[in-house]
């Protein structure tokens, strides 16, 4: 196949006009657009998420300032580079409903992809570039280097120490942009805005707090750069909450689109229908009317990113965890098991919601409903792999933020403990109760497993990792039951959802949760 005939295969900007009528696409001129947002991390969520607001507003005429311009930093970044080159960054949303429904769309609001191992000085001058006002972030709850226990900067980790000695040669984020806003500075430039949109709890301001740690201790080591205190005075974090399930991309995805767009994209991306963004109206040098596509901007995003990671974030933990052990594989398919939609609903009910604040306009049971209804959505196949990814970073602060805040009021806690004891079971046996392999992806897994194999001769060996668990084995109320939970989980012949019944039980709990 000739050069040109492939072109005419895939989808790119020749060949947009070739779609089927029904496929939602580009009705704006990208060749007139300008990157005003820079966003390091693309992944899928990113382009399922923030990249739909800003090619939605992209068609209202005056907002052609804010395509994004996207930044990859890792080498396993190249093969979609590679894609994105060859399709002109265009790519496929498949929005797939509860009810079967399918909405299919070319999204455009990406113009431009920087791949950083090839040269990074250009992605630092695209950083410093008067167009750039936003550099967005979608680096996982690790590229923050957030020390889990004591929720400072981990100054150990071998690319921030390069970062804080070499700041002209850049590994991590933060070392990315210290280097570009060091520019502006100098330059007398405004600040743009750094804005997180991770699922973490105040992202703006964990952001803020990193990115000042980081430039203080460069600036001791070089003291002629004088950046954080410039950084602390004129660069705004926005807090925001972000929400939209988005599994990883399959070859079925990839089959689909072919079959239904009639050209090849070879990285669509898949997602629910529900999608939703709040935002703290706090910028630096202005910012895009998402509020006109959908968004919500709030003075204070507090109660709403704590209701969504206490209830959504840890609970697909809690089904991730335990579904794994018995052997599902989705999540749709754990939480159509009536026994998991049980055990879910009452964690949310009864150790999660009594910690929430009231949130004017916000259904707290109907939330609730809504996020069953959309985990058990049957055409999104989010894999319990890719929930259960990363643990180490995200459980301190789903789950045993929780456990926690319940403790210091002597509410009980049983659910939450089981799924605790449950990781525990899963670091260290790594198979499921059919003894079929997990696929566990953790950059503390070897950590884990090694805390994790001491159970069977101290059943708080996994305890004793306090990066994770703080001081959680010297609180009694927690540690009886988790030895408790340790001693069912390890039994010969052990059944998770057996567990699980008699954990219900203890609470009362004797009849399935209602769920629509």
């Amino acid at each position: 196949m000739t050069s040109d005939s492939l072109k005419k295969t895939i989808l790119n900007q020749q060949t947009l006009a070739d779609l089927p009528s029904h496929i939602d696409r580009p009705t704006y001129d990208r060749s007139q657009l300008k990157a005003g947002i820079v966003h390091i991390g693309v992944g899928g969520f990113h382009r399922a998420h923030q990249a739909v607001y800003c090619n939605e507003l992209l068609k209202n005429p005056g907002s052609e300032q804010w395509a994004v311009c996207g930044i990859g930093l890792l080498e396993n970044n190249r093969g979609l580079r590679d894609i994105l080159v060859k399709q002109d960054y265009l790519y496929s949303l498949v929005v797939r409903h509860p009810n079967g429904q399918i909405d299919n769309k070319v999204i455009g609001s990406m113009i431009d992809f920087i791949f950083a191992p090839d040269n990074k000085q250009i992605v630092i001058d695209k950083l410093v570039h008067s167009d750039t006002k936003i550099v967005s972030l979608t680096i996982t709850e690790g590229g923050y280097n957030v020390h889990p226990a004591t929720g400072e900067l981990d100054v150990e980790n071998s690319d921030v120490v390069h970062d804080i000695t070499h700041p002209n040669d850049p590994k991590t984020a933060f070392g990315y942009i210290a280097a570009a806003l060091k520019v502006r500075k100098d330059q007398g430039m405004k600040a743009f805005t750094v804005q997180s949109c991770d699922n973490i709890q105040h992202n703006g301001a964990v952001t803020r707090k990193m990115l000042l740690s980081f430039t203080a201790l460069q600036d001791a080591k070089h003291p002629d750069r004088e950046l954080s205190q410039w950084i602390a005075e004129h660069v705004q974090f926005p807090n925001a909450m972000v929400d939209r399930i988005t599994p990883v991309t399959t070859k079925a995805d990839i089959d689909y689109v072919a079959q239904n767009f009639g050209l090849t994209d070879e990285w669509p991306i898949t997602c629910e229908s529900f999608s939703q963004w709040v935002i703290e109206d706090n910028f630096s040098d202005g910012r895009p009317n998402w509020d006109n596509v959908g968004a919500q901007f709030v003075p204070d995003v507090t109660p709403f990113e704590k209701m969504k990671i206490r209830l959504l974030n840890a609970g697909h933990s809690v089904l991730g965890l335990l579904g794994s052990i018995h052997g599902y594989a989705t999540i749709d398919e754990t939480i159509s098991d009536k026994d998991f939609a049980k055990y879910l609903r009452a964690f949310m009910d009864l150790e999660v919601t009594p910690l929430l604040d009231e949130l004017e306009g916000i259904d707290l049971n109907q939330y609730k409903d809504t996020l069953i209804e959309r985990f058990a959505n049957p055409n999104i196949k989010d894999s319990l792999a890719r929930i259960c990814s990363e643990s180490s970073a995200k459980l301190p602060k789903f789950l045993i933020a929780t456990i926690n805040e319940n403790l210091a009021v002597n509410r009980d806690c049983s659910l939450a403990v089981l799924v605790i004891a449950t990781w525990c079971l899963y670091s260290d046996k790594q198979v499921n109760q059919a003894q079929s392999q997990l696929d566990i992806q953790d950059a503390m897994q070897t950590e884990l497993a090694e805390y994790a194999h001491k159970t069977a001769t101290d059943p708080l060996a996994f305890l004793k990792l306090s990066s994770l668990f703080g001081d959680l084995i010297n609180q009694p109320a927690f540690s009886l039951l988790y030895n408790d939970a340790i001693k069912s989980l390890y039994a010969q012949n052990s059944n998770i959802k057996n567990i699980m019944h008699n954990t219900l039980l203890q609470k009362g709990l004797t009849v399935a949760v209602e769920t629509k």
